[in-house]
């Protein structure tokens, strides 16, 4: 049954522990961003094509939103952002996406590239710290707000809108930021196999934070 969700008021240590990784989750931005930029100046880019460049890749845009997120959640309970924010299915969306940050990047892609120093150091805050800190902040101190299990097929926009903007980007300026979607290496047909088994696996894994929440939803009796 629906009902009106009152403004949720986080404990003290939820509030420190949001302060703090989002701290953490800003430094890796702000490190990987001032790192980043001169490496691709040198190759003849402009200011603005480095930032447009960094800004494409799903991993900074996943640990924006849980910064951007976990900041906001320190706002007053009454604010719009704060509102929005400390929803269950936004929380559990940006869960999602930084999960499979984590997954693929350490799965698939951390042997493909050797970073030393100060990359490797925002290499493994966003593909590896980041998302295991926002994962506990979202199994300990997210409100626990009932999930619908329709919930997973509305989080596979953002991925799906992004796989067709890299896609028609990659096609304009010759570059992929992932190699599973590299139409000049692989082609359109693979590609689209390729991206229909990544949208399998946000779904899967959208199921399962989804029944996570309902465990622990009825463990602690919260009403629908």
């Amino acid at each position: 049954m629906e009902h009106s969700l009152s403004p949720y008021k986080p404990s003290k240590a939820a509030t420190i522990y949001a302060a703090t990784t989002g701290l953490i989750v800003w430094f890796a931005l702000i490190l990987q961003v001032s790192i980043s930029i001169p490496a691709y100046m040198k190759v003849n880019n402009s200011l603005l094509n480095a930032i447009i460049q960094i800004l494409s890749f799903f991993t900074i845009q996943s640990n924006l939103m849980v910064g951007v997120c976990l900041w906001t959640l320190l706002l007053k309970p009454s604010n719009a952002l704060y509102r929005f924010f400390s929803r269950g299915y936004v929380l559990g969306g940006i869960c999602l996406c930084i999960i499979v940050v984590g997954l693929v990047y350490n799965i698939i892609l951390r042997n493909l590239w050797h970073p030393t120093g100060l990359f490797k150091l925002a290499d493994d805050l966003l593909h590896s710290v980041n998302p295991l800190l926002f994962v506990i902040y979202w199994l300990i101190f997210a409100r626990q707000e009932k999930l619908k299990w329709t919930q997973s097929l509305n989080w596979l926009w953002f991925p799906f809108l992004y796989l067709i903007y890299t896609v028609i980007r990659g096609a304009i300026i010759n570059y992929y930021p992932y190699p599973f979607i590299n139409v000049d290496k692989l082609g359109y047909s693979q590609v689209l196999i390729n991206s229909l088994i990544l949208l399998i696996v946000f779904l899967v894994l959208g199921l399962l934070l989804v029944a996570v929440n309902r465990i622990f939803k009825t463990r602690t009796g919260t009403p629908s």
